[in-house]
């Protein structure tokens, strides 16, 4: 893998600068995962029957990241970006084998930024928005809480999909 560029979250942060961090320490984790791969690397699948891929955790966490927060804050009739209209299924994204890094990391990072986004403007962690999916309210706070265990999860996949790529272990 590539030299570790990740910030390590604050150590004695406020709540918020501490979420952020660890948020963003987390998305750093994933891009570091899938760094010096080819685009058949990134979609080389972990084993049948699963589809998993680094590639397909790229794509599912844009998924993750436009329903939590575009979805959430925004605009609740967002669609998904690899879902047919009005049909919200996240496991459509793991399939990334007609995907390639510039399509998975483009969506992904468009989302990462207008979740930054949407966080940095509110003004406390109290601010609500309505799930969907749930049919209720929910807090900046339980989102970024949220997410963040979405990405602490995967990371623990993206790193035995890496080390079936190509051995690379650690960070």
């Amino acid at each position: 893998m590539t030299t570790d560029t990740r910030v390590d979250p604050p150590h004695r942060g406020g709540e918020r600068e501490t979420l952020r961090g660890y948020l963003d320490y987390h998305r750093d984790t994933l891009a570091m995962k899938c760094a010096g791969l080819s685009d058949d690397e990134l979609r080389q699948q972990s084993m049948a029957p699963s589809a998993l891929s680094l590639l397909g955790l790229v794509r599912h966490m844009a998924e993750v990241e436009r329903a939590w927060f575009r979805r959430v804050f925004e605009d609740s009739a967002a669609p998904m970006v690899w879902a047919p209209p009005g049909v919200v299924d996240f496991q459509l994204a793991y399939d990334a084998s007609a995907s390639s890094r510039a399509e998975a990391f483009s969506a992904w990072e468009d989302e990462v930024e207008n979740s930054r986004r949407i966080e940095q403007a509110a003004e406390s962690l109290d601010l609500t928005g309505h799930q969907p999916r749930w049919g209720e309210d929910v807090s900046l706070r339980m989102v970024m809480v949220h997410v963040l265990l979405e990405y602490g999860r995967h990371n623990g996949h993206a790193d035995l999909l890496r080390e079936g790529v190509d051995g690379a272990v650690g960070a």
